[in-house]
């Protein structure tokens, strides 16, 4: 309900409004207060960010750090903002944006602001003043102590209308929302989060130095026009080592499209620069499990690594938990796009409520050519799925110094699966076990791998014929190499099977395709190989 003070603000803005030729009913800004009308422009928040590389970094000022300690787990999730205070809740057929609080794990204020255009076109931008009355919270919410404008910690967009109707009520389900440093995420077309994408990644696993989080600290809402199933939102990147510009157009369709420009400025020197990075969680999967580590026979968020290389070629790699942590690098010249996917899609292999069977899969399409570089994964050691553990990203070939700037444009997609798949078969599951034969001595230090593919190309082999399996290996030796059909009775479902022989500790990497009459059938497995880290529990 509008009280008579925010009704004063309203009549007051409404004039200044005018007088820049916008109407009020353009902001559809129903409860919130906004502060001063600043003239506002993509190059304009670019320059911003290119002044500030050259100066010193300088943290955002932040709330009493005892009140938002007292803003816990608990206290925090007794916060809910106001469905009749969001951001664009009375513009037919768009979609409201809500905002999340902060409190002790999202202590750095963001500074919301909503532009809208005057008659010729230009862009006004105005904050949105932090007010507790946006939210309602329990009267002994230690919130009540933040001082009026302190900041958001970050936003969502509400659903106004879905076609199947799997959400009737905006209010209680979103379909995108940044929180925290430089992280977002969006649903897929299952209807599910999952993994997260970053703005900028910084020295992640980079030996002696710790990783930098730098934050989104302000976000420019693009008011809508009519209705639409498009928004645009630009962001301020500002961090020790690293600042910049983003402009997000962000389309909710069957799933979620994300078409992303950004300008990046260094302030300093970074070990390792992650461009378009994507963050996940992989705990254990069918390919390797601790004896009773779980109930559920999987849990992970992704289960691999999809590359579509600049010379063509669709990689995947599964992923690990490894016993330590681990960086893998993809030398490329202008990939085509990379994703951590979610390729298992039952739900008996996960038993579990909270839907891992329905996480979406997250797919980078680069928009112009990323010059020489890698696709780099890190996976990280991890004993629980609370953590994310798993880091894809770009890295360009050239040292990132201070001083250099960055343009860049890709797209991302929020799927079910890949928007481009290979029209090769595709690995479907990787499993291991003891090497050997049963009924012999199973020899010491010897893996079995079952790499299992499915696809069209497999489908169309001639009765009696077998596809040749193609292995090599960064060390070690192979043994018991055949190929099979998958007893199932499902077509195109085949499997290479091998025994590997390592010595030592080292990783050991392995290449695995499937050919007929020197052409592929199959897409390129990948995998990297732990020897000292057992099927049946880590480390034995």
């Amino acid at each position: 309900m509008m009280n008579r003070r925010t009704l004063l603000v309203s009549a007051t803005a409404s004039a200044a409004l005018a007088a820049l030729g916008i109407t009020p009913s353009a902001l559809a800004a129903s409860g919130i207060k906004l502060g001063d009308a600043r003239p506002f422009s993509f190059d304009a928040l670019i320059d911003q960010a290119r002044t500030l590389a050259g100066k010193p970094y300088a943290a955002p000022a932040a709330p009493p750090p005892e009140v938002l300690d007292r803003i816990d787990y608990d206290a925090h999730g007794k916060i809910r903002f106001r469905p009749e205070n969001a951001l664009f809740a009375d513009g037919p057929g768009q979609f409201p944006v809500t905002f999340f609080h902060l409190g002790t794990y999202f202590r750095t204020p963001v500074r919301m602001h909503v532009i809208d255009r005057s008659r010729d076109g230009k862009g006004n931008a105005r904050e949105i003043v932090y007010e507790e009355g946006y939210f309602d919270m329990p009267a002994d919410s230690p919130a009540h102590k933040l001082p009026r404008g302190s900041g958001f910690a970050g936003f969502r967009f509400q659903e106004s209308r879905l076609g199947d109707q799997k959400a009737k009520d905006w209010k209680k389900n979103d379909w995108v929302a940044f929180l925290g440093a430089s992280y977002f995420r969006a649903i897929g077309e299952l209807y599910q989060y999952g993994l997260s994408a970053r703005g900028i990644a910084i020295d992640v696993a980079e030996a002696g130095k710790a990783e930098e989080f730098p934050n989104f600290t302000h976000f420019y809402f693009e008011t809508p026009e009519g209705k639409g199933d498009t928004v645009t939102v630009y962001a301020l990147l500002d961090g020790p080592s690293i600042t910049g510009a983003y402009k997000f157009v962000m389309q909710r369709g069957k799933a979620v499209v994300m078409d992303v420009e950004c300008a990046l400025f260094l302030r300093k020197d970074v070990a390792r620069l992650g461009l378009a990075p994507l963050t996940s969680m992989y705990w254990f999967s069918e390919s390797m499990k601790g004896t009773a580590v779980d109930w559920r026979p999987e849990v992970h968020d992704s289960d691999g690594l999809a590359i579509w290389n600049g010379a063509g070629e669709h990689i995947w790699r599964p992923l690990n938990n490894p016993p330590q942590t681990m960086a893998s690098a993809f030398a490329d010249d202008n990939p085509r796009g990379f994703g951590l996917l979610q390729r298992d899609r039952l739900f008996d292999h996960y038993q579990d409520g909270v839907n891992y069977e329905r996480r979406p899969s997250l797919w980078v399409e680069p928009r112009d050519g990323w010059g020489a570089g890698a696709v780099q994964l890190v996976e990280l050691r991890t004993d629980d799925e609370i953590h994310d553990n798993i880091v894809a990203m770009w890295v360009p070939k050239a040292p990132a110094r201070a001083g250099n700037t960055y343009r860049l444009r890709y797209r991302l997609h929020w799927l079910a699966d890949e928007p481009f798949p290979s029209p090769l078969a595709r690995c479907v599951a990787t499993r291991m076990g003891n090497g050997g034969q049963p009924g012999q001595p199973r020899p010491q230090g010897v893996r079995k791998f079952m790499v299992e593919f499915r696809g069209t190309p497999l489908e169309k082999l001639p009765f009696g014929v077998k596809p040749e399996a193609v292995l090599s290996a960064s060390r070690g030796k192979f043994s018991y190499v055949f190929t099979e059909a998958v007893p199932n009775g499902v077509p195109g479902h085949w499997r290479a099977q091998f025994d590997l022989s390592a010595d030592g500790k080292e990783p050991v990497d392995l290449r695995l395709f499937l050919r007929l009459g020197g052409k592929p059938l199959s897409e390129t497995w990948l995998y990297q190989y732990h020897p000292f880290q057992s099927p049946t529990g880590y480390g034995a």
